[in-house]
């Protein structure tokens, strides 16, 4: 099968310019100014730009969390990503205590087996449980593309590990040419403050952001970086949301420190006025770490700008409002943690980042595409358009619009965290490895179309030494 693009306005981290492309099977072939060969398809692309698909390595799919499981599938997940113009994702199978890495591994094989993916998946490990020799499966876990742990610094008795845990961990890691992703909250000072919250009669959903404040993350992420320091590893702060944890983020990499952070769109776009809902509605934005003041978002653009953040990931936790959020109707720390997004990341970044010019074009396919493959070991399979690598593209519309809203979007949960808003700018076409996953509004893949990928050792920049694209490999 041969589709040829044409006359598109190619970017990609480093290159803009005009010109067809060739993809012949599931790879691209050719890109030239003019391509003159039969297809099986033809895409004109004039007045379109043409993007690497997207890679999000943080979404959580058939999640188990406080007793209950988020609502979408691989499936179901995979094909919201499509049409959001990602084309990849790396998902999270998660350890339980008593259950070896590799037991955990195979566990979410057969979930992705079940409900198969529209689009690529690959897979870290959340790690809880190093006892009993466990560090023993890492080896195994790597050799099975599995090149990345995440660890939590909160929700004690259930994700939370300690500082022993963590520091074992990045070691190994560290020896393997792994990334560990960490979730950093003080936990324990949280706890604390849930509990004068609840005894104080105070259980609406506000509450979950008051509990958790700017600086229970901002002590955390600095503890998680002197520790990766410690064990001379790399690291990545998973869905950074505020200005003090930022400023660490960047000093640690000023002094050398190959470590990392990504943001997320609800902290881009929204802000603490979420939680001033009437009634219930604010439980729709219980996620961790909550929306901030309106003033970090400031922050964080700048970070992402100047390249002390690394990507924007969605942190797609999707938990339905009705059944799912309800759970906590009477205590906000019930609620399930967690929001949908991995349909609207292209367009919400496209037209609140580069529409007003607070990043460029090709820095929104770095922190959209190419930086994420490359640290999680992906590139250049995956995240540029070149010669040989997958062909993952977007045609991507710059002057058509929309406004998002649940009664237009594939996820499963049963309302949009950005309800109304109208954004410029939206995926058009989506291809997946030379297959249209999305086109005209609705999505045209499968299950089964996507693939379990094997991910290779972290690949990461180091800033600001060098520039953001330019990749050296961490042993």
């Amino acid at each position: 099968m041969r589709t040829l693009i044409r006359n598109g306005r190619i970017v990609t981290a480093v290159d803009d310019y005009v010109a067809d492309l060739l993809i012949d099977g599931e790879v691209i072939s050719m890109i030239g100014a003019r391509i003159d060969v039969e297809a099986d398809r033809v895409i004109d692309a004039t007045g379109k730009l043409v993007l690497p698909g997207g890679v999000d390595p943080h979404t959580h799919m058939e999640m188990p969390f406080g007793g209950t499981e988020t609502i979408d599938t691989f499936s179901s997940g995979t094909a919201a990503a499509a049409k959001g113009g990602t084309t990849t994702i790396v998902d999270f199978p998660v350890q339980t205590r008593g259950h070896s890495l590799l037991e955990t591994l195979e566990t979410w094989q057969r979930k992705l087996d079940t409900n198969k993916p529209v689009i690529d998946v690959g897979f870290h490990m959340i790690v809880s449980d190093l006892s009993d020799g466990r560090l023993q499966d890492v080896p195994a876990l790597v050799k099975e593309g599995v090149t990345s742990f995440k660890l939590f610094m909160a929700y004690k008795g259930a994700l939370m590990v300690d500082d022993e845990t963590i520091f074992e961990a990045l070691t190994v890691a560290g020896e393997q040419g792994m990334l560990t992703m960490m979730h950093a909250e003080n936990g324990g000072v949280i706890d604390v403050l849930v509990r004068r919250a609840l005894s104080e009669g105070k259980t609406g959903p506000r509450y979950h952001a008051l509990t958790r404040p700017e600086l229970a993350e901002a002590e955390a992420v600095h503890s998680a970086l002197a520790i990766a320091e410690l064990a001379g590893a790399p690291i990545y702060i998973v869905h950074l949301s505020a200005e003090r944890s930022l400023q660490h983020v960047g000093e640690a990499r000023q002094r050398g420190q190959y470590a990392y952070a990504e943001t997320c769109p609800q902290y881009l776009f929204l802000d603490e006025s979420v939680y001033d809902s009437p009634g219930f509605e604010a439980a729709k934005f219980v996620f961790t770490p909550p929306a901030r003041a309106k003033r970090s978002q400031d922050a964080l653009w700048r970070g992402l700008a100047f390249n002390d953040l690394s990507v924007i990931s969605t942190d797609h936790c999707p938990f339905c409002f009705k059944g799912q959020k309800e759970l906590g109707a009477d205590d906000f720390s019930k609620i399930p943690n967690g929001g949908p997004g991995v349909e609207l990341r292209l367009p919400l970044v496209y037209d609140g980042g580069v529409r007003t010019g607070r990043i460029t074009l090709n820095r929104m396919v770095e922190l959209l595409s190419t930086a994420p493959a490359k640290l999680f070991g992906l590139f250049p399979r995956k995240g540029t358009i070149a010669v040989g690598s997958d062909a993952d593209i977007v045609v991507f519309d710059p002057n058509r619009s929309t406004v998002l809203s649940v009664e237009n979007q594939v996820s499963l949960v049963d309302y949009c965290a950005f309800e109304g808003r109208e954004v410029h700018g939206v995926p058009e076409t989506v291809l997946s490895r030379g297959r249209v996953v999305y086109e005209d509004g609705k999505v045209t893949g499968k299950p089964g179309d996507g693939q379990f990928i094997r991910r290779t050792e972290h690949m990461g920049t180091l800033s600001p030494q060098a520039t953001p694209t330019t990749a050296i490999r961490v042993r």
